[in-house]
């Protein structure tokens, strides 16, 4: 007896259960991770299926470090977006997205019924993609054979982060890739993409030429430094000992030819 009371009772819960799940409400998106051109347009999708519900209510908020914002809100759009946004049903259609959207958005939808009130909720990553900007290049103008040069090329605006490919001149300088093959036995500098360092260990005479950098991330037009020439002289010690070998080279000569 004990039993079948425990069953109709499990029996019964169950049936709740699966009546709140069918009059309750399910959201989803398209894509969590929403990626845009700078100055173009996103939509941040949210998607939604209820039964029975007597109203909906959609927010959309902005998850960042120092809080919580609201984005939509009483039917309309607040801050950065009033002006440049609409509803595309319960998603988001942003036009002229800048740098500043990149970030996490929420979107809540709220319904009730009989049977209470629902909450739902899908979070969207949106991340703003960001040409580059002509980058900052350091070249030093003079230096003197067998000490360490280094000549860098930076710029902070692209997004994602730009890679660097130096030039000297006119000619793209290769990676010494360290397999040990011909070409790579004959690049006497270090040239490191990601950081937009060009590193000669021992700068020779032959190092002289014009450099510059290009930066690019695979958004929008590369962009490039002005050209700028580093001339290589031998130093004071080199010059003397050439010139104390040549002094005796000729004295050795001379006497030969007496």
């Amino acid at each position: 007896m004990a039993s079948r009371s425990l069953r109709l009772l499990l029996l019964s819960y169950l049936g709740v259960l699966c009546y709140h799940e069918v009059t309750g409400i399910s959201i989803e998106t398209d894509n969590k991770n929403v990626k845009a051109e700078e100055f173009k347009e996103a939509i941040l999708s949210c998607k939604h299926k209820f039964s029975k519900e007597t109203s909906l209510r959609i927010e959309w908020k902005k998850i960042q470090s120092r809080g919580v914002s609201f984005v939509y809100y009483n039917g309309e759009f607040t801050g950065d977006l009033k002006d440049r946004a609409e509803m595309l049903n319960t998603g988001i259609h942003i036009r002229n997205v800048t740098r500043k959207d990149s970030g996490t958005y929420r979107c809540e939808i709220s319904a009730k019924s009989e049977h209470g009130q629902h909450l739902r909720e899908a979070t969207i990553m949106l991340t703003v993609l960001v040409a580059p900007t002509i980058p900052k290049c350091e070249v030093p103008s003079s230096a003197m054979t067998g000490t360490v040069v280094e000549l860098s090329c930076k710029e902070t605006e692209g997004s994602p982060p730009s890679e660097y490919q130096w030039y000297k001149n006119g000619v793209a300088l290769l990676e010494k890739t360290g397999t040990g093959g011909a070409r790579a036995a004959n690049i006497t500098y270090t040239m490191n993409k990601k950081s937009g360092t060009l590193l000669f260990n021992t700068v020779t005479k032959n190092d002289t030429g014009e450099y510059f950098c290009e930066a690019s991330n695979g958004i929008g037009l590369s962009q490039k430094c002005s050209v700028k020439r580093m001339q290589v002289e031998e130093s004071s010690s080199q010059k003397s000992n050439y010139e104390s070998t040549s002094e005796k080279d000729f004295k050795h000569t001379k006497s030969f030819v007496i």
